[in-house]
């Protein structure tokens, strides 16, 4: 029997109906959506699903992004399309299973034994021989024989001319043709299952009991009815966010175009929460110890959920999905950065947010939105870490020095050291426009013994942070360089600054070289410090030097100019401390590598898009754990989909269907010798059926080659 491709091929109805009823029943139909199925799922597994819009905007541009949300390729696994298509699939796959299982039962069933002995001849596996025994003897024989090899025989006694004749015939394999109803059938239950553990059913009380997606903000407690799923939701999958110390009892299901809250027949306490790190930084372990309190009955159990480990109560799995901030508290301290004022103390939790007034400089009001706190952050700090952290960089030459030459070569590893903790933040203006900013608290030493403070920002999160490096003090702090920044910006202090220079520098009975040597370090120190509608820093200097000094002097010009600008600025913080009441900073190499830093830092704080720094204190860790929450009644249907997937692929690959025929008849009427004619039929023609056939012919037949 030969499955066919075709489908139910109706008598009755339209021409357009039985077209339809043909083509949703034809395994051509299944193969096609099956194969549409693949290419989203391809498509839902690349394209990271359920992010923010705003993430999508940054990585595909406007345009492809609305385009991409129109065809619900962020959601693909809940888009109606592909529920649709997986129905469709389900409903062609069990009408082929119908339309041809009572064939594949009915011809397992069916021995075949009334084949023609003429036809016989025709097969690829043929063989004839005579034998010393009658018909009916000769056929109990073979018959036992091949029954005790495992094979099904049917015995079937004929008349001919010659006298009473005997078809023998035998099958095997039988399971192939079952292997094929155990995969399509297989293939029905796990996109049922798919579909009963998926959205459908919510999407079915979105549609028939007025539950809508909620989009606002605030608090749990505080969200309507309406966008609440009942504890007796059959099927559900979403995310349940607990602090250490805190309950929970309702899950976010995230849709297209809000949430849903699920409400749990048990609440979530975490008592407290593990983390294992790696060298590397990356999480080795996160374990919650849990305790879930019955709503019912106030019955409180405890358990441990890790990854890969979840529990279970009331039929709902409890996964460890990641962890989180659980509303650590976050001490700062406000330093002016560019112009004077007093430095003050601000304190906020992680998820909350803090205004900040207007500065001095004339900026408007700031609004502070603390959005995490990181107190591990390991860090590559080796002399080759770009190429050890560049995944598409290739220094082909380094590679074979690392690889060959003598037994005393090593690889120059990566230098990993935690570098302490580090807060993020935004800060808003008044027209909602915001910048991301992430601030270590300690100095870090990046590898040459100098110490500096690492003050992240970007534009977007798109963007990675760019950071300004702050050298510390000889207090470990960023006071001294503020002090100089602020100073920069006053107009006095400078010209003062100047005046103390030239003074230095000069022999006071040079006045005209004191004149010209105040004037190129006004303007030089001008050109640094810059204003806020023209360049500052360096780059300043530098374009003035190409626009008034020929090419051939612009090197020994902007040497000069660079010596006396830092010879200024000394004196410019030697005139800060004084004015801060502190001793002068000691000539000494400390000094020198912190003024070259700070020389370095000040041409990057006119880039540094905040009045302020805020210089994370103290904090108290507070860590939360996200549980994915889930009912799957679908997850038994698929479980017993890919038992019979697998029995059916392996029956239909395996396992051999097989037929043999035999046809005895006398040779002559009364001779007491019988004529033998034996055939094989096999649904693949392999080695193996070659072999086997011969095994046969030699010993049923007595087959000599």
């Amino acid at each position: 029997m030969t499955v066919s491709t075709h489908g139910i091929e109706l008598e009755e109805g339209s021409r357009a109906w039985r077209a339809a009823v043909e083509l949703l029943s034809s395994m051509r139909f299944s193969i096609s959506l099956l194969t549409v199925i693949c290419v989203a799922s391809i498509i839902g597994t690349v394209l990271k699903q359920h992010e923010p819009f705003g993430n999508y905007v940054n990585q595909f541009g406007p345009f492809w992004a609305e385009v991409f949300q129109s065809a619900s390729l962020f959601n693909v696994y809940s888009a109606w399309w592909f529920l649709l298509i997986l129905a469709f699939l389900v409903v062609s796959t069990s009408l082929c299973v119908a339309r041809n299982t009572p064939k594949i039962l009915a011809d397992l069933r069916s021995y075949k034994e009334n084949i023609r002995e003429q036809s016989l001849k025709a097969f690829g596996h043929k063989a004839q021989t005579q034998m010393m025994e009658s018909p009916e003897a000769a056929a109990r024989r073979l018959g036992g024989l091949l029954a005790g090899g495992g094979w099904k025989v049917k015995l079937q006694p004929r008349d001919t001319a010659k006298g009473t004749g005997w078809m023998l015939a035998a099958k095997a394999g039988a399971a192939n043709k079952l292997g094929y109803i155990a995969a399509h059938s297989a293939i029905v239950l796990v996109c049922l299952g798919g579909l009963l553990d998926g959205d459908l059913v919510v999407r079915a009380q979105m549609l028939f009991a007025d539950k809508t997606p909620f989009k606002g903000g605030g608090m749990i407690a505080d969200v309507p009815p309406e966008h609440r799923l009942s504890e007796r939701n059959p099927t559900f999958r979403g995310n349940l966010m607990v602090a250490e110390g805190t309950m929970s009892s309702t899950a976010v299901l995230s849709q297209s175009d809000g949430i849903l809250l699920q409400e749990l027949p048990f609440a979530v306490e975490l008592k407290k929460f593990i983390v294992e790190y790696y060298s590397t930084g990356m999480p080795k372990l996160f374990a919650s110890d849990i305790v879930i309190h019955d709503k019912e009955t106030g019955e409180k159990t405890s358990a441990r959920v890790e990854v890969n480990h979840p529990a279970s109560y009331k039929g709902i799995h409890i996964y460890q999905s990641s962890f989180d901030d659980g509303g650590s508290s976050l001490k700062f301290k406000v330093q002016p950065l560019r112009s004077g004022g007093a430095s003050f103390d601000v304190q906020g939790m992680v998820g909350a947010s803090s205004p900040i007034a207007g500065q001095p400089d004339g900026s408007d009001a700031l609004t502070v939105e603390y959005t995490g706190l990181r107190v591990i952050n390991v860090e590559n700090l080796s002399a080759n870490g770009d190429a050890a952290t560049d995944v598409r960089r290739v220094d082909l030459r380094s590679l074979m020095d690392a690889q060959l030459g003598s037994a005393n070569k090593h690889k120059d590893g990566k230098v990993l050291r935690n570098i302490g903790p580090s807060a993020s933040y935004k800060l808003r203006d008044s027209a909602g426009q915001a910048r991301e900013f992430n601030n270590y608290m300690l100095p870090v030493d990046l590898g040459d013994g100098t110490l500096v403070f690492l003050l992240g920002m970007r534009e977007s999160p798109a963007e990675p942070f760019r950071y300004l490096r702050i050298p510390a003090d000889a207090d470990g702090g960023m006071d001294e360089f503020l002090r100089l920044s602020r100073a920069l910006q006053n107009t006095d202090l400078r010209k003062e600054a100047v005046r103390r220079y030239a003074a230095k520098a000069i022999d006071a009975k040079s006045p005209a070289l004191m004149e010209q040597l105040t004037a190129s370090a006004n303007r030089a120190l001008a050109l640094f410090a810059g204003t806020p509608h023209s360049p500052a820093g360096l780059q300043a200097v530098s374009d003035f030097i190409e626009a008034n000094v020929p090419e051939a002097e612009r090197n020994k010009a902007g040497e000069v100019l660079i010596r006396i600008l830092n010879g200024v600025l000394y004196e410019l913080a030697q005139l800060s401390r004084e004015k801060a009441g502190l001793k002068p900073m000691p000539a000494d190499a400390a000094t020198q590598t912190f003024m070259t830093q700070a020389v370095l830092a000040l041409s990057d704080v006119p880039l540094y898009p905040a009045p302020f720094v805020l210089s994370l204190t103290d904090f108290t860790h507070v860590q939360a754990s996200v549980f994915q929450v889930a009912r799957a009644p679908g997850k038994t249907v698929v479980y017993l989909g890919c038992a019979l997937l697998i029995l059916g692929v392996f029956a239909m690959l395996y396992v051999r269907e097989r037929r043999l025929w035999i046809w005895l008849e006398p040779v002559e009427a009364g001779s007491g010798m019988t004529s033998a004619t034996m055939a094989l039929s096999t649904n693949r023609k392999t080695m193996d059926g070659d072999r086997e056939f011969d095994h046969l012919k030699r010993r049923l037949l007595a087959w000599k080659e």
